[in-house]
């Protein structure tokens, strides 16, 4: 009998040693799932725990709590100064005391801020959140009607702008004082009529805190910050953004691995969801150290991050790509950079990236400001944005269905539902509205809100969020993003996905980068491929070859038969190519001053685009 214990011993022994191995053989990701949902899960309780709290625990609560925990850690390197976090809560109680006196502020005061990459912004931000007064974050490069139009959606009844802000405040200066709007310069002394100087007055004001009961009124479904969309499709679009998304998205750097001892580096807009909560309200979450730049400078990146002794990085857009573009140097691997947290990475870049900077864990995210489902790559799996496991559908409840590309609607069945659609296959992302994975909308744009929420999805009288994005899941439950709803169009009866036909023309030598989109030819169905294009420095475009690598990659329908010579692609503040006028402006060398090149099959080669051949396409002489 104990022969034959032993050999049962000797067996289950083995089978534990051998455990791992076949984890990792049949289940190769599952302990990177098991930490991640382990972490996941810690903070959804976490964020229970906040709710149930009386008063409601916010993010001021946790940044006063980092205070009191390490008071003199710094919290902000800014241009060879330190500011520690008892220094930032200083400040901004001086900012609260001054705006409740010279302004009158109150709990639920809505107040814009107009202002730069750097420590104030830091600490008026938190000076109006312990008055519980939202801010709304504009965007310091739009200018006019477009900064109007943003100041206007918020229902702000207070502006606070930069000094070097001022020629673009008092551009629209008549219409704010036309709306009895009260305008705050961060300035000593201003001459303007209509704007005061609260410099002095911040300077003077009490340090003393302030009390919490200035904020008692605050929950979860409290709206804490305007924050505004991109604007790549139009002007931008003021999302709601709740205290409880404000927590979610600060639980992203703990869910990636970041611990209070790393030291962040944020270099994006501090007025775009991934630099203020992604990268700031994250620290403060974490309680590390964020190493704060007025702006993303490829070639001063790694010198930053060496100097700084930067762990954890952020990226957005092609932040990436431009670092792969910086000139090779010996010493590309010496940094301790650890984990990349951003999103909007294509796969070539990527691996490039991590064959000349070494060993980073990319964490790629797929997320918007204003929805309600989202996903993180926590697998190290270049390409992918994210992946399934069993809290996914408990926390975001989603679907991927069927989508008409030509009509921009889904398809429905003969009930009028719409129709999953299989792993592997491409369809548009939706997220269940429910309480717990709310849909809040855009401030200002009741037109919008209707657009983004879809109806009758799986059930008459359910309701979606319309994430206008088309991703795609495959067989091992790995999420790819495949292109924004627009970009994607159809040509000849097939489907054209820009972003990839954008990396190809990236293959192309001569060229740097590459902004794809579909342009209306009249007497034509659909659209046709063009796209506009930087070439490197130094460089010509080459016809042939061009013609010859897209040949090779893509059939003949997803070919761009128009190409546009750009000094420089547009891009917006968070390095989104902006489409919307290229397409507006079409392929006419009558009307565009750029470079022009057409596709001719026949010579297999581009061609300058001439104003006869433009007329001899529209009389449809040349066929496409």
């Amino acid at each position: 009998l104990d022969e034959v214990n032993m050999y049962v011993w000797i067996t289950v022994l083995a089978g534990l040693a051998l455990l791992p191995a076949l984890l990792k053989t049949f289940f190769p990701y599952f302990f990177q799932d098991c930490v991640y949902m382990y972490r996941a899960l810690g903070r959804g309780i976490r964020l229970i725990v906040y709710t149930k709290k009386t008063p409601f625990y916010s993010i001021v609560d946790c940044f006063l709590d980092a205070v009191k925990k390490h008071p003199g850690k710094v919290f902000i390197h800014f241009e060879g100064k330190t500011h520690s976090y008892e220094e930032v809560d200083k400040e901004s109680n001086k900012v609260a005391n001054a705006l409740r006196s010279e302004a009158g502020l109150r709990e639920g005061d809505t107040v814009a801020l107009f202002l730069g990459n750097e420590p104030r912004f830091v600490w008026t931000w938190l000076g109006l959140a312990k008055l519980g007064c939202p801010a709304a974050l504009l965007n310091f490069n739009i200018r006019s009607k477009s900064l109007l139009h943003c100041f206007s959606c918020c229902g702000a009844s207070v502006l606070i702008a930069a000094a070097e802000l001022r020629d673009a405040v008092e551009e629209i200066l008549p219409a704010l004082k036309e709306k009895g709007i009260t305008v705050y310069l961060l300035s000593d002394e201003c001459t303007t009529d209509g704007i005061q100087c609260i410099g002095q007055a911040i300077a003077k004001a009490s340090d003393t805190p302030l009390s919490p009961s200035l904020r008692s009124n605050i929950h979860i479904r409290t709206t804490a910050l305007y924050i505004y969309t991109s604007g790549t499709t139009g002007l931008p679009k003021a999302a709601y953004v709740t205290h409880e998304r404000v927590w979610a998205s600060s639980f992203i750097q703990g869910v990636c691995g970041v611990t209070s001892k790393d030291i962040f580096y944020i270099n994006l807009p501090l007025y775009h969801s991934a630099g203020f909560l992604i990268g700031l309200v994250g620290s403060i979450e974490r309680g590390n150290t964020v190493v704060l730049r007025r702006k993303f400078s490829a070639s001063q990146f790694w010198d930053d991050c060496r100097k700084h002794n930067i762990t954890v990085m952020q990226y957005i857009g092609e932040t990436l790509r431009y670092l792969c573009n910086t000139p090779k140097k010996d010493n590309d691997r010496d940094h301790n950079v650890r984990v990349a947290i951003g999103n909007g990475v294509r796969a070539d870049v990527w691996k490039e990236f991590l064959n000349r900077f070494g060993r980073i864990h990319v964490r790629e995210l797929y997320a918007a400001t204003e929805g309600n489902v989202g996903f993180i790559n926590y697998t190290d799996k270049v390409g992918v944005v994210g992946r399934i496991n069993i809290l996914s559908k408990v926390l975001f409840p989603f679907a991927i269905i069927k989508f008409d590309i030509e009509k921009e609607e889904p398809v429905r069945n003969a009930e009028g539902l719409c129709i999953p659609v299989g792993k592997g296959k491409v369809g548009l992302l939706v997220g269940k509205i429910t309480k717990h994975t709310p849909f809040v909308g855009y401030a200002g744009n009741k037109q919008q809100t209707v657009k983004k929420r879809l109806s009758d999805v799986f059930v008459k009288g359910d309701l979606y969020f319309n994430s206008g994005d088309l991703l795609r899941i495959d067989h091992d439950n790995f999420v790819y993003f495949h292109d924004r709803v627009g970009d994607t169009f159809r040509w000849k009866g097939e489907n054209v996905a820009t972003t990839e036909v954008a990396d190809i023309l990236m293959m192309v030598d001569c060229i740097e980068e590459a902004n794809v989109y579909g342009v209306k030819v009249e007497g034509h169905e659909g659209r046709i491929g063009m796209a506009a294009v930087k070439l490197k420095e130094g460089r010509e475009f080459d016809c042939n070859n061009t013609c010859s690598v897209l040949a090779n990659y893509l059939p003949v329908y997803a070919r761009p038969r128009f190409i546009r010579i750009q000094n420089s692609l547009e891009v917006t503040g968070t390095f989104k190519m902006k489409k919307v006028k290229l397409v507006e402006e079409g392929f006419d060398p009558n009307v565009i001053q750029d470079p022009l090149y057409f596709l001719d099959l026949t010579q297999k080669k581009y061609i300058p685009l001439s104003p006869e051949i433009h007329k001899s396409i529209m009389s449809q002489d040349i066929k496409l």
